[in-house]
């Protein structure tokens, strides 16, 4: 049976879907059948981040309709036991069946030992629908006290739709900002009233690896990856020391 997690943000321009990209695509190297779900109608990009721009990758509207059956959902072409559904491009958020979407993952969690669910950022219909579909939440944040506050604002709304537990992750860690990254950490952690799951740094090659149309994660096996990969192994129970952030 799948744990289903959505992965959140308070704001755009957190990184949030790259990161899910990047922990799917760890869970699944890890031997964990994995299937994301893009969840930002309209502007979707998480086939980007995960490689699989060039590919025509299924709605999960048009499983939800029945046109096609779950188990045609996109499997990536280079890491095994990964699988996608994307976003639609011509329907709008207000279009989405709900009741329909929490049946498709109710269907999926069979299939699967984890679902990621990529919520579009912001507090919106879409966000809600993801939550109340997930058993734990990831919270993308950046270091900044504005991304903080949002990210804040946004826990509590969390929590208010639905009691699951959630994590933080800061991500785009810079040096500069992170001297005493302890206790800097410490203090994103208390702003925002969650436990910390992972730091990511900041690492020019997340848009490299999207640019050549690449997973992050067989870009490279340092930086942020190395930090995608440490996130996975703490979701699948493991202990792992967090990143020292030394550049």
């Amino acid at each position: 049976m799948a744990q289903v997690l959505a992965v959140i943000s308070g704001k755009g321009g957190t990184g949030k879907t790259s990161l899910c990209a990047g922990v799917a695509s760890c869970l699944a190297m890890e031997g964990q059948r994995v299937l994301c779900v893009d969840l930002d109608v309209g502007l979707r990009n998480l086939d980007i981040a995960l490689g699989m721009a060039d590919m025509a990758v299924l709605p999960f509207t048009s499983v939800m309709r029945g046109e096609y059956s779950l188990q045609q959902a996109s499997q990536h072409p280079t890491i095994g036991n990964l699988s996608m559904l994307t976003a639609p491009v011509t329907e709008s958020a207000e279009a989405v069946d709900t009741e329909a979407f929490e049946r498709l993952i109710t269907q999926a969690r069979d299939g699967f030992d984890w679902i990621l669910l990529d919520a579009p950022a912001g507090v919106g219909r879409l966000f809600r629908m993801a939550v109340r579909c997930a058993d734990e939440a990831m919270l993308v944040t950046l270091p900044g006290p504005a991304s903080q506050r949002d990210a804040a604002h946004t826990a509590e709304l969390l929590l208010q739709e639905r009691q699951i537990p959630a994590r933080l992750v800061v991500n785009r860690a810079v040096p500069k900002l992170f001297a005493c990254m302890r206790s800097t950490v410490d203090d994103v952690m208390d702003g925002v009233g969650l436990p910390l799951l992972g730091v990511v740094p900041d690492d020019a090659s997340v848009t490299l690896a999207a640019a050549e149309g690449k997973p992050l994660v067989q870009y490279t096996y340092h930086g942020a990856a190395l930090a995608c990969l440490h996130i996975a192994k703490r979701l699948c129970g493991q202990r792992v020391p967090l990143m020292k952030i030394t550049r």
